[in-house]
């Protein structure tokens, strides 16, 4: 099963979309992040300011998982370029096109990636 060169610019045109959201996300997150909170001070309870740090460390958290998503859409994105789109980067098979149209940036198979996550591979 190879793509058709539409279905190829489909992903491409989704795979940029998406590119596009999680870096604007990752901006906003890294904004608040970075912004210092002018609330704080010595009104302000312990209790908030523990509230405040734990957002913190989530925005953080979310973020990583996001870096992590832009660096698989990148791998995709790679993928189009050479050629090889669609074809699973540790079998060599064909990635299912249902598989690819819930998760565009996929780069393996399912049965791979369950043995790559369990370390078999």
């Amino acid at each position: 099963m190879s793509l058709k060169k539409n279905e190829i610019e489909t992903f491409k045109k989704r795979l940029l979309e998406m590119k596009k959201q999680l870096g604007s996300s990752l901006k906003a997150v890294s904004d608040d992040v970075k912004t210092p909170d002018d609330s704080k001070g010595y009104s302000q309870h312990q209790a908030d300011e523990g509230t405040d740090d734990f957002g913190q460390r989530i925005s953080i958290e979310v973020s990583s998982k996001e870096q992590g998503m832009i660096r698989q859409i990148d791998r995709a994105l790679e993928k189009i370029e050479e050629g090889s789109y669609g074809v699973c980067d540790l079998s060599g098979d064909d990635i299912p096109v249902k598989r690819l149209e819930a998760v565009p940036y996929a780069t393996m198979t399912v049965a791979a990636q369950e043995k790559f996550e369990k370390g078999l591979l």
